[in-house]
């Protein structure tokens, strides 16, 4: 098992030192065991779980997904039956996030194409933010 003070874990998952406190602190990762002197020392298990948290979030899984994964055991223990559930509610967020995107994606180009990008006042794209949503 290794064993790993609070600077070396976060050197090798990329976590900043407060965030590691702050998982322990929210209970996403268990607290480790002290020497005599308090210091932490954390192990295998803690590398894992840090790197899987930090691996999750750069997926864009919020915080409820990624400690419900865990909740189910994490990356050693959950049942991927439940793990795809989760997965599965969060590429239709990603699909309709993508959607979203498309759509200000065509907004924005065709309202461009209509500015003229001369130096006079009128501009196409003021209008535009103006403009109240259509429902």
């Amino acid at each position: 098992m290794g064993s790993f003070t609070i600077g070396q874990l976060s050197r090798r998952t990329g976590v900043n030192i407060e965030t590691i406190r702050y998982f322990e602190k929210v209970g996403l990762v268990p607290s480790p065991p002290r020497t005599e002197g308090g210091h932490r020392i954390y192990g295998n298990d803690h590398l894992r779980a840090l790197g899987f948290i930090r691996r999750a979030r750069e997926l864009g899984f919020t915080p409820d997904e990624v400690r419900g994964i865990l909740a189910l055991g994490g990356p050693t223990n959950a049942c991927c039956d439940e793990v795809r559930e989760i997965a599965s509610r969060h590429l239709e967020t990603v699909r309709s996030k993508m959607a979203d995107l498309a759509r200000l994606e065509t907004l924005l180009a065709s309202t461009i194409d209509r500015c003229s990008g001369d130096h006079v006042p009128g501009c196409a794209v003021i209008d535009m933010i103006e403009r109240e949503p259509r429902g």
